[in-house]
């Protein structure tokens, strides 16, 4: 894939992996365009890092991704990669009665929004040159933490959705990319911590970034960084070793 000269728009881009993502793509001579739903912290960002382009929209929101596409190739025609990265980690449990607004929240978001904005923006990729569709899944796609199976399923969904655009897109010139993250030290995951704006350790965001990086020069399709690797190759043995913990 071709990492400068791009017109990129990154989901989830006000916080860890998706703002890491914006950083390192606009230093490599693309234009960048992150979306969030937090507009003081889009703001924040206008200020920090001068030349990332905002738009504020909650992906979870269907009228919003409808808008925010259309704003989107109206505003930056030459949009050529789309990164689905936003993404809700929430603790559910299965044996009592499920609060059914947590599970459509982290459905919507993890799942439904990456679906939406790849089909509004196909269309567009197929004539653009270096295009592609990069969506984050996670580790946990392959062997889930039983805590949050919600994530996980949505991430394996994300997973096998991947597998499905690649092979519609195959007489294309869009590609399309599955990167893995293994457990990234963001604030992911803060519903379970007392202090919100704890992150909850593991693989520094940088060298997530690189190896994701790595992975997309090289036209490595599916890519499981780090942990995540393990989690991919082994994941019966891991399952019960992350579970009975």
């Amino acid at each position: 894939m071709q990492l400068s000269h791009n017109t990129i728009l990154i989901t989830g881009g006000t916080s860890g992996i998706g703002l890491a993502f914006a950083q390192e793509f606009k230093q490599r001579d693309n234009t960048v365009i992150i979306c969030g739903r937090r507009e003081d912290r889009l703001n924040e960002i206008t200020v920090q890092h001068p030349g990332i382009i905002t738009r504020v929209c909650d992906v979870a929101d269907e009228q919003q991704r409808r808008e925010l596409v259309e704003w989107l190739v109206t505003n930056y025609p030459d949009v050529n990669i789309l990164i689905n990265n936003a993404g809700v980690q929430l603790l559910t449990d299965l044996t009592q009665p499920t609060d059914l607004s947590r599970v459509r929240s982290e459905i919507e978001t993890n799942l439904i929004a990456p679906i939406h904005l790849s089909s509004l923006l196909a269309p567009h990729l197929r004539d653009k040159n270096g295009a592609a569709i990069i969506n984050i899944s996670s580790g946990l796609a392959f062997a889930p933490l039983a805590f949050m199976p919600v994530y996980c399923a949505t991430k394996a969904a994300v997973h096998s959705i991947t597998l499905s655009l690649r092979h519609q897109l195959k007489d294309t010139h869009v590609k399309v990319f599955e990167i893995a993250p293994p457990a990234v030290d963001t604030e992911l995951g803060h519903d379970r911590r007392e202090d919100k704006s704890q992150s909850h350790g593991g693989m520094p965001v940088a060298d997530f970034i690189a190896g994701a990086i790595d992975a997309l020069q090289n036209d490595t399709y599916e890519a499981a960084i780090g942990q995540a690797e393990h989690l991919r190759t082994k994941r019966e043995e891991l399952f019960d070793a992350m579970n009975n913990q």
